[in-house]
């Protein structure tokens, strides 16, 4: 998901797919873990978005 997409959002939307994003997360390592994932870099792609997630949500809160 683009930055451009996530600052579309409201804080309520943000914080849920960040939630969604997490579980995913926990899944690609457990998965990954138990056999190699035919693309890897997902972990990378899931952390990332994450982290979009929670730099909107922080500059949000710096605003206000």
């Amino acid at each position: 998901m683009k930055t451009r997409e996530i600052k579309e959002l409201n804080n309520k939307e943000i914080q849920e797919r960040m939630d969604v994003e997490k579980e995913h997360l926990v899944r690609l390592k457990l998965n990954h873990a138990i056999s190699p994932l035919d693309n890897p870099l997902q972990i990378k792609e899931v952390r990332r978005t994450i982290a979009r997630f929670a730099t909107v949500l922080h500059q949000r809160e710096t605003k206000l």
